[in-house]
């Protein structure tokens, strides 16, 4: 066992360990260790005050998924854009989980929008079910306020995938659109750009959102897509 998992081990929560478990069902039960996520952001901070963070991302592929979320902890707190977008880039064929995939939003993406977006087509043109749902993650986390542009929505429009965690963030990017961007996402519903389970599914997240008016509401349900018949 390395000292890094020593140090995972040491962290451990069985009870959290047990209610993540159900939540991953992709992963292996005896992969996962049960560390809660503030304690592994702290482990992250104390490598890099220690100065073992570089050794650590280079050691790929991880044995366990709290390893994964240190690897991404860690991302979310380097400060320097280039060197961390090189690291993702290795890092993402790793990603093996929904979890360890939507934590990683890097603190330094929030200054460098305008080299970041250069990388995002490559990322949903992606075959890896987690690299597409990550490159659709920066598009909702990034991109759907003053940076916006409609073409975005085309990007997600366009992605066809029969993976559920690929259409799960499609829908929530969609729901978040609606929210935050109504009058150009509204006629993606309205003409059915998106596959149907993605369509409805936009629709109920949206529905269920307070940041969605009753009125948007209304008209949103009356989009739902029946199975044909």
């Amino acid at each position: 066992m390395t000292e890094i998992q020593e140090r995972l081990f040491a962290l451990q929560d069985p009870a959290y360990r047990d209610f993540t478990a159900p939540l991953l069902p992709n992963l292996p039960r005896e992969t996962i260790i049960g560390v809660r996520t503030p304690a592994l952001r702290r482990l992250a901070k104390e490598l890099k005050q220690e100065g073992k963070a570089g050794e650590f991302l280079g050691l790929l592929p991880h044995a366990f998924f709290e390893e994964n979320g240190l690897h991404a902890a860690l991302l979310c707190i380097e400060k320097d854009f280039a060197r961390c977008l090189e690291e993702l880039e290795r890092f993402l064929p790793h990603i093996d989980n929904w979890a360890t995939c939507d934590g990683l939003n890097p603190d330094c993406f929030k200054k460098h929008h305008g080299e970041l977006i250069k990388r995002v087509p490559a990322w949903l043109a992606s075959t890896h079910t987690y690299t597409i749902r990550f490159g659709v993650g920066v598009l909702m986390n990034h991109f759907l306020d003053g940076d916006f542009r409609p073409e975005y929505l085309d990007w997600v429009a366009a992605i066809r995938s029969e993976e559920y965690y690929v259409n799960m963030m499609r829908a929530w990017f969609f729901a978040t659109a609606l929210a935050k961007q109504y009058e150009a996402a509204y006629p993606f519903l309205l003409q059915r750009r998106l596959d149907r389970w993605t369509h409805n599914k936009a629709i109920q997240k949206a529905v269920e959102s307070y940041r969605i008016t009753l009125k948007q509401k209304a008209d949103l349900k009356l989009l739902r897509w029946k199975k044909d018949r």
